[in-house]
């Protein structure tokens, strides 16, 4: 298992999206930014999003990764629970009424890492799948 100091830094990130029930694939190029704040380590995901057939978006999120019960528990932006996963489980869920969402985490080719996410519900029915590779130094 990682140690969440592990993570802190840049890396590249490529996403790619298949969604069953809108019938398209989007992909997002950019990058994953691990800093130091509140009580661990602020991830900011910055890209480009291209989604079906429509026009280049800037797509941006957050989430905190803490180190918890020995492992690391994710939050939203806005400090609620997400997820926690650990070295002997690598796969996590999240239930967000009515849709459910399930990561596996794999670490097994680090420094490079993935997160492969199942999104389904009467809502969503989509697989995303995140590459992250360490990237040497930050970008001007």
């Amino acid at each position: 298992m990682r140690q969440l100091s592990e993570f802190e830094g840049v890396w590249q990130l490529s996403r790619q999206i298949e969604d069953a029930r809108a019938g398209l694939s989007g992909h997002l190029q950019g990058e994953a930014r691990f800093e130091q704040g509140q009580g661990g380590l602020i991830l900011t995901e910055r890209g480009q999003l291209t989604y079906g057939l429509g026009a280049p978006l800037q797509a941006e999120r957050r989430y905190l990764w803490r180190e918890e019960a020995g492992g690391i528990a994710v939050f939203f932006e806005d400090g609620r629970p997400f997820h926690w996963f650990s070295a002997e489980e690598t796969e996590a869920s999240h239930d967000c009424p009515p849709d459910l969402y399930h990561v596996s985490y794999d670490f097994n080719h680090w420094p490079q890492w993935r997160a492969r996410w199942q999104v389904s519900g009467p809502r969503k029915d989509y697989m995303m799948e995140s590459c992250y590779t360490r990237q040497s130094e930050a970008p001007d």
